[in-house]
């Protein structure tokens, strides 16, 4: 058995639950934050059986597709000669998966 751990961009969340529920696969989600964009995540902590990780593993990554987007830094360089912070692109979504062994798992 196996615990996954799925930390993916709120905007995906619909899609990957959709895809979770229709494949039977029980999820508990967490709402979450990222520290450099400070964007809203989910992470979802999921356990099921070793032979079921691959499949789990192709939903999450037809689910979560990274993406560019355009986002204005928290905070400015040092030395920069203004006090605007322009905007920079960054890579956003796709998903960030962890995959634990499970020792024991009860159901009560």
């Amino acid at each position: 058995m196996k615990l996954v751990l799925a930390i993916i961009q709120e905007k995906d969340a619909g899609k990957l639950q959709a895809q979770l529920n229709e494949h039977k696969i029980i999820a508990t989600q967490l709402p979450t934050k990222g520290g450099f964009l400070r964007a809203k995540n989910v992470t979802y902590m999921i356990g099921l059986d070793d032979e079921r990780v691959p499949e789990l593993l192709d939903l999450i990554k037809d689910s979560c597709q990274a993406r560019d987007q355009y986002v204005t830094p928290p905070i400015n360089l040092v030395g920069s000669i203004n006090d605007t912070a322009y905007p920079v692109e960054v890579e956003v979504g796709g998903a960030t998966v962890m995959v634990l062994p499970i020792e024991s798992f009860f159901r009560f």
